[in-house]
Parts: structure tokens; C-alpha cells; sequence
């Protein structure tokens, strides 16, 4: 019985994990591609949220169209964090902020002042999937929603950043006095990136809103912290690949494990309370990982340099 509500837990877990790794690919541009540190993700996450649950579960409107208006409010919040920052030349970690402390108040008013809607009875996209497919559970349902969604988005992505906006945005990201001098316009691709890793983050939170039937007015506290756990796990525990499509797939997998790791401490008796408290550790352990390596590797150059020497004395 163990083992089956284990599998359970972990199948759980790999569907969470596909669904969250489209806000961790959004906090990818950000955090790494353009090296920007946005904090917007917090209320980007439950603007989406709250916009799909609304246009579900009080409209009635398709819940596909839900997920549209869902990736357009999470653009428009991804673009008023890029204007305060590269217009109003307001430090970059104080304009997430300021966009994600207002956002609390316009999300309970996107709400209908209340701080929960539920969706009982609502068409979801996973309900509707369900009904597409014959007998799938709606675990499996949510694994299929997310792996579609997520591949659309990394072929995207992989497309969009080979371009010559893309690669502007990047070498943004790298270098941004260079890209100044070779004409490019730093403040338009800083808010492009910012609208473009918003618009998933929020698409991510009206996905999860439906899938879970119901949506908060707190269900993006923490989402910043989970995304950037997934993005370090998906580079250090899988390594640094050279190609952006496998750092792409990178971030989907290292959602997955953060989730896996998640429901396995809960699963073995840690309470829920102490999630984010599990988290922080996490990301020190993966930040503390490339060190920890780098030494390894040191020391075992200094033994092989001294077992060198050592034999070439002998001879």
C-alpha cells in the first residue's frame, strides 16, 4: 500500500511539475537570458490564475480563450515592470517589487473583491481533454495538457531567441553596453523579455487555477522562490548544456525533480508547513553543488599532479 501511494505521490508530482515548469521557463528569460532579477512572477502567477478562474468559473467562456487572456494580463504586468525599470530608470528589483505589491490589489478586484473562486462545475481544459480521451485519469490528463503546452512553448522560445530580436535580448542579458554601442535599444528588449517571461508565468498560473478548480488571491506567494529552485536544479543536477533547446528541456525536467523532491519529504511524514523551509535548503544545496564540484575536480588535478611528479622522480 506504501509503494502505490508512493507511485501516486510521484505521479502527482510529475504532473505539477509539467504545468510548473511553463512559469520556470518564463523566470528562465528573466533570471538567466536576460539576468534580470523580476519579482513580478509573484503576482504575474496569480494574475493569470485569477483572470482563467474568472472567465471559467463566472463566464463561462471556453477555457482555452481563458488561458489567452490569462498570457495577455501576464504580458501586460511583464510590460509595466519593464517601463519602471527602463523608462522610469527605477532599479530593476524595486520595479518587480512595486508591480507585484500593486498586482495584489488588482487581483482581488479582477476577482470580484472576493478571495477565492472556485470552479466547481466548470469546463477546464483538463475536463476537456478528458472528454477528448476516453477513459484518461486526470493526472494523466494534466501530464498531457502540460507536455503539449511546454513543447509549444520550448520550440517557441528555441525559434524566437534564434532570431535577431532574440539574440538582441540575449547579448541584453550578457552584455549590455556592447549591444548599446552596436545601436540596439537595451529599454525595448529589457521590456520585451519581461513581457514574454510574464505572459508564461501568468499562463502557467490560469493552467494550474483550472487544473487545481479553484484560484486564490495568495497562490503566487512563492512562486519567484519555486521558480528559481527548478531553474538551478534543472542546471546543476543536469548540467550546463552548450545548446539552448537542451537548457530548455533542462528547466521542464528540473521543475519535474523539485516537485518529486517535494512530494517525497512529504511523503515521508515533513510537515506541509515547513515547505518553504525545504526549499530554501534545496537551493543551497544546487547553489552549493558547482562548488563543491570544482573542489572535487581541484583536488583530484593536485593528486594526479603529485602521483605525476612522484613517478617521473622514481624514474
Amino acid at each position: 500500500m506504501d509503494i502505490l501511494n508512493f507511485l501516486d505521490a510521484m505521479h502527482g508530482a510529475v504532473a505539477q511539475g509539467i504545468i510548473w515548469s511553463i512559469m520556470t521557463l518564463g523566470v528562465y528569460i528573466t533570471f538567466r537570458v536576460l539576468d534580470f532579477p523580476d519579482l513580478t512572477v509573484d503576482g504575474s502567477f496569480a494574475t493569470g490564475a485569477a483572470v482563467s478562474a474568472m472567465l471559467v468559473g463566472n463566464h463561462g467562456m471556453n477555457p482555452f480563450l481563458a488561458l489567452a487572456a490569462a498570457l495577455l494580463a501576464g504580458m501586460v504586468c511583464g510590460f509595466v515592470t519593464g517601463f519602471l525599470t527602463a523608462k522610469m530608470k527605477i532599479p530593476g528589483i524595486l520595479a518587480g517589487i512595486l508591480t507585484m505589491t500593486a498586482l495584489y490589489s488588482i487581483n482581488i478586484r479582477i476577482m470580484g473583491m472576493q478571495a477565492m473562486i472556485p470552479l466547481n462545475g466548470a469546463n477546464t481544459v483538463d475536463i476537456v481533454i478528458r472528454h477528448a480521451i476516453h477513459g484518461i485519469s486526470p493526472k494523466n490528463s494534466q501530464i498531457l495538457l502540460g507536455v503539449i503546452v511546454a513543447a509549444i512553448i520550448i520550440a517557441f522560445l528555441y525559434w524566437f531567441f534564434g532570431t535577431e530580436l532574440g539574440c538582441s535580448i540575449r547579448a541584453t542579458g550578457s552584455n549590455p553596453y556592447m549591444v548599446r554601442s552596436l545601436g540596439v535599444n537595451t529599454d525595448t528588449t529589457t521590456i520585451i523579455a519581461l513581457v514574454l517571461s510574464n505572459g508564461l508565468v501568468a499562463l502557467s498560473g490560469g493552467i494550474f487555477a483550472q487544473v487545481q478548480g479553484s484560484a486564490t488571491v495568495d497562490i503566487g506567494i512563492g512562486t519567484i522562490v519555486i521558480g528559481l529552485a527548478s531553474v538551478i536544479i534543472g542546471e546543476v543536477v543536469l548540467g550546463k548544456h552548450t545548446g539552448f533547446l537542451p537548457r530548455l528541456i533542462c528547466m521542464v525536467i528540473g521543475s519535474i525533480i523539485y516537485r518529486a523532491i517535494i512530494s517525497l519529504v512529504l511523503f515521508l511524514g515533513l510537515p506541509s508547513t515547513d515547505m518553504k523551509l525545504l526549499t530554501a535548503i534545496i537551493i543551497a544545496i544546487a547553489l552549493f553543488f558547482p562548488t563543491l564540484k570544482k573542489g572535487i575536480q581541484q583536488r583530484r588535478g593536485y593528486h594526479q599532479a603529485v602521483n605525476t611528479a612522484e613517478t617521473n622522480g622514481k624514474e
